[in-house]
């Protein structure tokens, strides 16, 4: 026994000491049943989940006696329930240093850990180390592991920690369970499927295995699948609150809003501050278009997460993309900007890069150069006046700076909607539309005498497509001055564009008779009488008003344009030759439709002579340049295209636009620093500019700019979330990180978002890439065609994939569909051609050849296909004149050159066919190669 030792040590009295311990011992045994008794109310308490009064008599009892490590294990667990992660874990460790048993803390203090954001230190404390703890207490441990592993970014090391877990018996639902997120995160949907079926093999009818089972569909965009997942984890668990707000955020996405409304309400019955709910009732409430309703929604949720400290979140994407999406709707910008960096680091595949770049800045300072104003808008993002300075910089730069500019000061001093207009029509000019859009909006709202506020607004909604719009703007316009023929004639316009052919009649019949000299009335009434096909009368009123000016580019024009519903040909192009011989450089409509009508009709000389013709007209337009470099292009003068194009440019100023146009024509010239250039000049004066940024997505891709090209995809699906071209420039950017799960999932979203054609064949290609035998692509077609008969592409991609999978008589089927809606599209003709020739009908190929040839004479795959079917058919001749003609055509095409080779064989033409097998053999990869190899022995 040990003993120590006193040194300078002066003991007290007897007596007086006996005293003090006496009284400490009494005092000490007081403090000690007070604390006792606070913990067993307070244990109490925390039974039946009153969490709050158990914390106050925990606290109570740690003023009695701060050393019952009882006390400090329950407050800490008592805590970490109230989401204060961080006392939870002073308490545990409080716990720790006067020596309770670690396993009684391990998995709570770990919990706390996470939830504070320090994953890390999960791994690093010693007394979160699995080893040495008991099974019960290991295993728990282990999943809080593999979640930290996980949200570390380190999924190998997850699945570890969740293998080491299951290794210990007995094996029980919550570690399959913990599985399913780390595979969906990387994207093993076969593996997180099995996954929860094992846990609900483990635990049926479990509401939790319920709910993960439906995450996976979810993310795989079966919506269907996961939607009735959802709604049997809640008939199971009808307080499962995770299940009722996927379940909630899921109908939001189907639309179906009523219905969503009635979920997003019972989640907020069960948890009436839970921010995910409080964000999905704020986006019901902005669509039903209150606002009232949204802004308090979007306020309870930043009540909820601002307390919060930003680092014990970090991990959490929703959480963060919660928050900071809140912010934003509410306009705090600078509030916005911490919360979506910190998501956007969790989530780089998130779209939230464009919430990111919209930045803005309050200082019209048009003296710093464009690189400070870059540099301050990501420095205070959501500046509600950095969009008006940058409007203000640009202009400077533009020409029509010095309006815009005298605007902007205007609007200092005053807030006067006739300003706002001003200011509007100068950004128009200035090509600056989608800033135009936003002054001219408030302009007409607060004071809707502004008519040319209105008139710009009926225009430019209808060149965005935004027919619904216009319509309204007009009729307002009609109703405020219902004797003003211009206003009945904007509503013409705008009511036939929205495919109100009766309700744009009335309206010009109004204009014409408001006043009967009006020229454009009349117009446009021959314009509704060519839509309702009622050409006689259409033409009778151009006839009119050509007798009384023969020189009227415009009903010239319009003759041209009833030529062509009409099918006269011929009489398009000489209509469109008389307008643009009377049409002026103010007026050059006919002049860049002749050029356009002669390139649809393959005749790119002729074209190019009608586009110098208008180049004399005017010389300096963007569009007549632009026009011109088309011309060019299509002449393969891709020198002088790449010269223009630069030209107009220079010359559009920073008209978004125009330099979308002409970027894309750059593209076409393979002039990428060149069409870089001009998108970054369009998205400078409109960064919200869809086109030009997805133009630039692909530029940055061609380029090798992956992370700019994601970024900016991005952007285009936050801008137009239910449009398919973000998401398919996403499955571009997957394809060329070579991450063909990814561009799968992308491209399902972009056929979900808008199920067209186009997006249909391009998750058909996405699908025949993963799966050579093409059932899924195949599967997909046939259940879009049930629904769309008439969908002639399809039919086309269907057969195609038929008849890649040697399913003959089925491509044969399909491409007899798709010619009974157009029986002469030669694509389908050809490939009708091919799959008789696989089924042993050459004869009957080449005649089904033969008349796709007659449509297309020049397309060397068409010629191709009935020299081969001849030569199949014993008709060496014919099949040689064919062959040959498509091989100086497609030199590089080794197929082509196998079938003339075999041709030239059959002819006794061996040392020319070897010249031709040999050119088609450096090829490995081609249809025949099989073939081509064979016939190579035998002419050896």
């Amino acid at each position: 026994m040990s003993t120590l030792r006193r040194t300078g040590w002066r003991r007290p009295a007897a007596a007086a000491l006996l005293a003090l311990l006496a009284m400490g011992a009494s005092t000490a045994q007081a403090d000690s049943v007070k604390a006792a008794r606070y913990y067993e109310d307070a244990l109490k308490r925390f039974e039946r989940q009153d969490i709050d009064g158990a914390v106050i008599q925990l606290k109570n009892a740690l003023q009695q006696d701060a050393r019952m490590l009882t006390v400090h294990v329950l407050l800490g667990k008592a805590l970490l329930m109230r989401s204060e992660a961080a006392a939870a874990e002073i308490e545990f460790n409080e716990a720790l240093s006067q020596g309770i048993n670690r396993a009684e803390v391990a998995v709570p203090l770990a919990q706390a850990l996470v939830a504070q954001g320090k994953q890390a230190e999960v791994f690093k404390q010693p007394a979160l180390v699995p080893d040495g703890l008991p099974d019960n207490i290991r295993k728990p441990l282990l999943l809080v592991r593999a979640a930290a592993a996980s949200d570390l970014g380190d999924p190998s090391r997850a699945q570890a920690q969740i293998d080491l877990a299951r290794a210990i018996p007995p094996d029980n639902a919550d570690i399959w369970l913990a599985e399913v997120p780390l595979r969906l995160r990387a994207r093993q949907f076969d593996q997180a499927t099995a996954a929860a079926e094992q846990a609900l093999r483990l635990a049926p009818g479990n509401g939790e295995a319920l709910y993960q089972r439906a995450t996976v569909p979810h993310v795989q965009g079966k919506l269907d699948d996961a939607l009735k997942g959802y709604e049997r984890a809640i008939a199971a668990d009808p307080r499962h609150l995770e299940a009722q707000l996927a379940r909630g955020g899921l109908l939001i996405d189907l639309n179906r809003d009523a219905d969503a409304l009635a979920q997003v309400q019972s989640a907020l019955k069960l948890a009436p501050s839970e921010p995910r709910a409080l964000y999905l009732s704020a986006v019901l409430a902005e669509r039903r278009h209150d606002a009232a309703a949204a802004k308090a929604a979007l306020k309870a949720v930043t009540a909820e997460l601002d307390p919060v400290p930003i680092e014990f979140i970090r991990f959490r994407p929703q959480a963060l993309m919660l928050n900071g999406l809140a912010h934003y709707g509410l306009g705090e910008m600078e509030k916005a900007k911490p919360y979506l960096e910190y998501a956007q680091r969790q989530t780089p595949n998130s779209p939230l890069s464009k919430l990111l770049a919209q930045v803005y800045v309050a200082e019209p300072n048009l003296d710093r150069a464009g690189e400070v104003l870059e540099s301050y808008l990501k420095a205070f993002p959501g500046d509600g006046q950095a969009l008006v300075m940058m409007a203000t910089l640009q202009m400077a730069q533009g020409r029509h700076a010095r309006a815009a500019t005298l605007m902007q000061e205007a609007l200092k001093s005053r807030d006067a909607p006739e300003f706002r207009t001003a200011l509007g029509l100068s950004l128009l000019r200035g090509g600056q539309s989608g800033d135009a859009v936003g002054e001219l909006e408030k302009a007409f709202q607060r004071d809707p005498r502004q008519v040319y506020a209105g008139m710009a607004l009926v225009s430019l909604y209808l060149r965005g497509g935004q027919t619904a719009k216009a319509v309204v703007i007009a009729d307002k316009l009609v109703k405020q001055d219902p004797n003003n023929p211009t206003a009945w004639i904007q509503l013409g316009v705008a009511r036939r564009a929205a495919n109100n052919a009766a309700g744009a009649r009335e309206a010009y019949q109004k204009a014409a008779q408001l006043d009967p000299s009006l020229v454009e009335a009349q117009l446009g009434l021959a314009r509704v009488d060519i839509t309702e096909r009622q050409f006689d009368a259409a033409q009778a009123r151009l006839a009119a008003l050509l007798k009384a000016d023969e020189k009227n580019a415009d009903a010239l024009y319009e003759m041209a344009l009833l030529s062509e519903a009409r099918g006269q040909t011929a009489e398009v192009q000489r209509w469109l030759s008389k307008a643009t011989d009377v049409s002026t450089s103010r007026n050059t409509r006919a002049d860049q439709a002749l050029v356009a009508w002669l390139l649809k009709q393959e005749q790119p000389a002729p074209a190019l002579e009608a586009a110098r013709k208008l180049l004399g007209k005017a010389p300096d337009d963007p569009q007549t340049l632009i026009t011109y470099a088309r011309a060019q292009l299509a002449n393969r003068d891709v020198k002088g295209a790449t010269a223009t194009l630069t030209n107009a440019a220079r010359r559009s100023g920073f008209g978004a636009d125009p330099l979308a146009q002409i970027a894309g024509l750059q593209l076409d010239a393979r002039d990428l620093v060149g069409a870089a250039y001009s998108l970054d000049k369009a998205l400078q004066a409109a960064p919200q500019h869809v086109g030009a940024l997805a133009l630039s997505s692909t530029v940055a891709m061609q380029q090798g700019n992956l992370a700019l090209a994601e970024k900016q995809a991005k952007q285009v699906v936050q801008l137009r979330p239910q449009a398919a071209l973000g998401y398919s420039l996403l499955a571009d950017v997957a394809q060329a990180r070579k991450q063909p799960a990814q561009a799968l999932e992308a491209l399902r979203k972009a056929h979900e978002v808008q199920p067209t054609s186009g997006s249909l064949l391009a998750l058909m290609r996405a699908l025949s890439r993963q799966d050579a035998a093409g059932k899924a692509a195949q599967d997909l077609a046939e259940r879009w065609l049930k629904t769309h008969p008439a969908d002639l592409a399809a039919w086309k991609a269907l057969g195609d994939a038929q008849a890649r999978a040697g399913a003959f008589p089925a491509a044969r089927r399909s491409y007899d569909a798709a010619l009974k809606l157009r029986p002469n599209d030669v694509e389908a003709l050809n490939n009708l051609a091919n799959t008789m020739i696989r089924q042993g009908e050459a004869a009957a190929a080449a005649t089904v050849a033969e008349k796709a040839l007659a449509l297309d004479p020049r397309n060397p795959s068409v010629i191709d296909t009935a020299g081969w079917a001849y030569h199949l058919a014993g008709n060496g001749d014919r099949a040689l004149q064919l062959l040959r003609d498509a091989r100086l055509r497609e030199p590089n095409s080794p197929d082509i050159r196998y079938h003339l080779a075999a041709a030239l064989a059959k002819a006794g033409r061996k040392t020319e066919a070897r010249e031709e097998l040999d050119a088609a053999l450096r090829s490995t990869a081609f249809e025949s190669h099989k073939e081509a190899q064979a016939l190579s022995q035998t002419l050896r």
